[in-house]
């Protein structure tokens, strides 16, 4: 615990089984009180190893739900069990587990409910070995998501969130999408409510086993994300309303 509040990490996790270890085995248990790990139907050991270094809760789905379900299932698990703090780590290792006391640290002194690791924030992006088609997307896409959505964040895809459990029980996120598109809805869902978004600066792993979408799943994530953007904005002047903000 960090100042009497409960410390959950979640994992949401697909076909993770040759990275999970590294991932878990860097996790500050000194302040973590849960990790939960949710398996979204994978096709290798994902879910042996994960019982075998005795996570304490290990999920598994009877069926692929997709990235945006799998976020559902660790939130609404986190909650479930009482948790102050959420942060959802990727076990695929993109994402160094050494920045966690940081970010939940902001978080427990009551500085920000709501942290990002940001890839671009720093010069970990390119250098971790983000292919440059991605790098111009996502500088190009938080551009004109923080033109529309009133913010200056660095960075609106990055997969290594903390969240204060106000915040999860602020926002309905499961209304939100079970597909990539669910990150940034809920980040549309925690602008409305008025929370502000603190961001540190990740380093970021490129590797065969660390999970990444292609080029045609990247282009229609790009699209939703320019899609969800537009609707916050004209619901924000009140044009149009958008149903996942109510």
């Amino acid at each position: 615990m960090v100042k009497n509040l409960k410390v959950t990490i979640v994992l949401p996790a697909y076909n993770a089984e040759k990275t999970l270890k590294q991932t878990y085995d860097e996790i500050p248990f000194d302040i973590v009180d849960n990790v939960i790990l949710v398996d979204d139907y994978s096709r290798d050991n994902t879910v042996e190893v994960a019982k075998q270094l005795g996570i304490q809760y290990v999920i598994k789905h009877d069926k692929n739900k997709g990235y945006g379900g799998n976020q559902k299932t660790c939130y609404n698990k986190a909650l479930e069990i009482g948790s102050d703090i959420v942060v959802m780590l990727h076990p695929d290792y993109q994402y160094t587990p050494l920045l966690l006391q940081s970010m939940i640290y902001l978080i427990a002194n009551g500085v920000y409910e709501v942290v990002f690791a940001s890839r671009i924030l720093g010069k970990g992006a390119l250098k971790g070995g983000m292919p440059i088609y991605k790098y111009i997307a996502n500088r190009i896409l938080t551009f004109i998501e923080n033109l529309l959505m009133g913010n200056k964040l660095a960075e609106y895809h990055t997969g290594y969130r903390a969240y204060s459990a106000k915040v999860l029980r602020n926002v309905n996120f499961n209304k939100l999408s079970d597909n990539f598109i669910f990150d940034n809805e809920i980040i549309a869902q925690i602008c409305d409510k008025g929370y502000e978004i603190a961001e540190i600066t990740c380093p970021t792993k490129y590797f065969k086993e660390a999970s990444s979408i292609n080029l045609k799943n990247s282009t229609i994530y790009g699209l939703g994300v320019l899609n969800v953007s537009v609707r916050y904005f004209l619901n924000k002047i009140g044009l149009v309303k958008y149903d996942i903000l109510r």
